[in-house]
């Protein structure tokens, strides 16, 4: 069934990069208007069911370990990980909680993406009614109120994950495309001017543009600018050469800043995954490792010195140089979003080692 599930998600994404926008979104928006959705219990995030990953689990993806990687004792730290869209159906604006399809894809992206984090802590990774992939195709209310749905369930799981989490425990925060902007929304409803706040490690705001005019000040972070620095953000959006984000912009144009202002400017925070944030670009040789998926990305190997990278100042994007061999489900314009953290695994998790353990010197 996973598999079947996995063929799925990639083959949509294969016709995203032939498709044009038009067709993209005839084959993607939802049909019909938004309907409002039933609030969770207020105690639903209280349950094991309603997450993906949480260190009480007997297994869960997020655990997942390549083939080469030795698992380390647990580390200290709570990983709060919101995934990204896995709901690729256009008959609902937003996923159910039980919806098999979502689910499974979800189970996957948490596997891929969150794994490298689990070097420091457990991770909580929640089920939420996520808003479907193409409500970010369209500037219709319904896409609005699609994601504002889904950041409710977010912010419930979210309270649920202070509540149960140890108390004196660093916080490690990640999101990843939809993930990410419901994670710009945390940061400043939640946790910017807050006690909570004295306890973030770092926040990986991955796969969406964060303005450094407009968002970044919200969120009560600085951009990471060392690989031991904390209470900073770490943010990517990765592309081969030559780059063309014009369906991302496209895609993004329609949600304001966190500041509320009516347009988006052009500086976009990118810090580099391969250093830290320390310097703009770094050669292949500094890449630790790439998680490279099979063609049914069931099997994945690591390679190391895959990929370079590079912050372009004109566009803000995380620039890779030639297009690696990835496999055929890159989207519209070398856009590598898929890969975001599969590119850099080894780093990543190198990262979030250095800062944790920065954070607990530090105190």
């Amino acid at each position: 069934m996973i598999a079947i599930l996995i063929v799925v998600v990639l083959a949509a994404l294969l016709a995203l990069r032939f498709w044009a926008a038009d067709l993209t979104r005839m084959a993607f928006v939802p049909q019909g208007h938004f309907v409002a959705l039933p609030p969770l219990a207020a105690d639903a995030y209280d349950k094991p069911a309603a997450w993906i990953a949480r260190p009480d689990l007997p297994t869960d993806p997020a655990r997942f370990l390549p083939e080469g990687i030795a698992r380390k004792p647990a580390g200290h730290a709570a990983v709060f990980f919101i995934h990204p869209t896995s709901l690729l159906a256009r008959d609902h604006w937003n996923a159910s909680v039980d919806d098999p399809d979502s689910k499974g894809r979800a189970n996957l992206f948490v596997q891929v993406m969150a794994s490298p984090f689990n070097a420091v802590g457990g991770i909580w990774a929640p089920r939420y009614r996520q808003a479907a992939f193409g409500s970010f195709l369209t500037d219709k209310p319904d896409s609005k109120q699609a994601l504002d749905a889904a950041y409710r369930d977010v912010v419930l799981a979210f309270d649920a994950f202070v509540r149960q989490a140890p108390a004196d425990a660093p916080i490690v925060l990640v999101g990843h495309s939809q993930g990410a902007v419901h994670l710009l929304h945390l940061l400043q409803q939640r946790v910017n001017g807050t006690p909570l706040s004295r306890r973030i490690v770092a926040a990986y705001i991955i796969g969406w543009p964060v303005s450094v005019r407009h968002d970044l000040p919200r969120t009560g972070l600085v951009a990471c600018t060392a690989p031991d620095q904390t209470a900073c953000a770490m943010s990517w959006m990765s592309f081969a050469e030559p780059a063309d984000p014009a369906m991302l912009r496209d895609s993004f144009r329609h949600y304001p800043p966190l500041d509320g202002s009516t347009a988006r400017e052009a500086a976009t925070l990118c810090t580099n995954p391969l250093n830290g944030g320390s310097a703009p670009a770094a050669p292949a040789s500094a890449n630790l490792g790439t998680l490279v998926p099979g063609d049914d990305w069931l099997s994945r190997k690591m390679i190391a010195r895959a990929v370079p990278a590079r912050c372009d100042p004109a566009t803000g994007l995380l620039l890779i140089g030639d297009a690696p061999s990835l496999g055929q489900y890159v989207l519209p314009g070398n856009n590598y979003h898929v890969y975001d953290i599969p590119l850099f695994w080894a780093n990543v998790r190198a990262d979030v080692e250095r800062r944790v353990a920065a954070w607990e010197r530090a105190r």
